[in-house]
C-alpha cells in the first residue's frame, strides 16, 4: 500500500522524534534506583567527607539514595578503573581525585582517563600549604629559598608518597625557584606531617585540610598557599605566586561518569550538583574543610582535567619522578 505523501512525512517525523523522546523520558525519570559514588580513597579523609556531603545533597534533591562506596588502592587507580568499567547508565559515578592528572603519566594503566570518563561537575578547589617545622629560620618564601640555596642537600621535603600532590607540587616549586631539596616520601600525609612537626624534615606542601589544625595550633609554620590567590581559610598567609610569579597549584575534586553515560543524565547531575553547591550550609561545611565551591560545566571541567594532565606530565618528566 502506498501512503499519501503528507501522511508519510507525518509518520517519519514522528518516528524521528521517538529517540529524543525516549532520552528525555530517561533523564526525567533518573534516578529510578540507588546510585553508587565510587570514592578511590579510604574513609575519613577530605575526599571521602566531600563525597558524602555531595551524595547527601543529591539524595535530598533527587529523592533517591546516593551510596558512597570506598575503593582505595594503587594511588586511587583501583577505584578509578572500577568506575571506568562500570555500565554507562548514570548509576555508577566517580569522585574524581586530582591524582588522575598525575597517574596518567606516572603509571602504566589499563585505561585512559580522558578518553574513558566523562567529567560531570567540579565540586571544589583548595590549596596546598607550604609549611615548615618551627626550627627552620625562614618566615617567608623568599627567606626559605635563600635558606635552601645556602644549605644544598640539607633541606628535606616530606610528601605523602611518590607522585602524590604534595610531591609533584614540591617538584614544581623546585623547578621554578632553582633550589634542590631531598625528597622524603611517606605512606600518606599524616605520618609526613607528624615528622614535620617533630623536626625530622624541614618542609612540606600539604593539602590544607590535612594541616590546618596543626597550623592554627602553632605546631608548624605556614609560609604560603599554592593557589594563585590567598585562601579565605588562612587569609593572613600569602600565596607562593606573590614571591614566585606564575606559580599555581591546587588540589580539587569532582564527579565523573563512564564516557557513554547519556548526555541528558550528565546535564541533570551537573545542574543538581551546582545547585547544591550554592546552598549556604554546604558552603559552610566546605569552608570548614578549607575549601570552597567551584561549580562549572562538564565542558569546562574536562578542559581543566586535560590542562592539569599536561602540566603534571611535564613536571614528572623534567623531575624524573619514579614510583618507589
Amino acid at each position: 500500500m502506498k501512503l499519501p505523501r503528507r501522511q508519510f512525512l507525518r509518520l517519519t517525523a514522528g518516528a524521528a522524534a521517538l529517540p529524543a523522546a525516549a532520552r528525555f523520558a530517561k533523564a526525567e525519570t533518573y534516578p529510578a534506583r540507588p546510585v553508587h559514588i565510587i570514592v578511590p580513597v579510604p574513609p575519613g579523609g577530605a575526599l571521602d567527607i566531600i563525597a558524602r556531603l555531595i551524595g547527601q545533597s543529591l539524595s535530598q534533591r533527587l529523592g533517591q539514595t546516593f551510596v558512597v562506596e570506598n575503593r582505595p588502592g594503587a594511588g586511587t587507580n583501583i577505584g578509578v578503573e572500577a568506575a571506568v568499567r562500570s555500565p554507562a547508565d548514570g548509576y555508577t559515578l566517580l569522585l574524581i581525585p586530582p591524582s588522575v592528572t598525575v597517574n596518567a603519566t606516572l603509571y602504566k594503566l589499563n585505561f585512559n582517563f580522558i578518553r574513558d570518563m566523562a567529567p560531570v561537575a567540579m565540586i571544589s578547589q583548595l590549596p596546598l600549604v607550604m609549611e615548615v617545622n618551627l626550627s627552620v629560620p625562614a618566615k617567608t618564601v623568599p627567606e626559605f629559598i635563600a635558606y635552601a640555596k645556602s644549605n644544598p642537600g640539607k633541606v628535606n621535603m616530606a610528601s605523602g608518597g611518590s607522585g602524590s600532590p604534595s610531591h609533584v607540587v614540591g617538584e614544581l616549586f623546585q623547578m621554578m625557584t632553582g633550589i634542590k631539596m631531598v625528597h622524603v616520601p611517606y605512606r600518606g600525609g599524616a605520618p609526613a606531617l607528624t615528622d614535620l612537626m617533630g623536626g625530622q624534615v624541614q618542609v612540606m606542601f600539604s593539602p590544607l585540610p590535612e594541616s590546618i589544625a596543626a597550623i592554627k595550633a602553632g605546631k608548624v609554620r605556614a609560609l604560603a598557599v599554592t593557589t594563585a590567590q590567598r585562601s579565605a581559610a588562612l587569609p593572613q598567609v600569602p600565596s607562593v605566586a606573590e614571591s614566585v610569579p606564575g606559580f599555581e597549584a591546587s588540589t580539587w575534586q569532582g564527579i565523573g561518569a563512564p564516557k557513554s553515560t547519556p548526555a541528558e543524565i550528565v546535564a541533570k547531575l551537573n545542574q543538581e550538583i551546582n545547585a547544591g553547591l550554592a546552598d549556604p550550609d554546604i558552603k559552610t561545611r566546605l569552608a570548614n574543610l578549607g575549601t570552597a565551591p567551584m561549580p562549572m560545566s562538564p565542558a569546562a571541567f574536562e578542559k581543566l582535567i586535560v590542562a592539569e594532565t599536561a602540566k603534571w606530565a611535564k613536571v614528572i618528566h623534567e623531575a624524573d619522578i619514579k614510583l618507589q
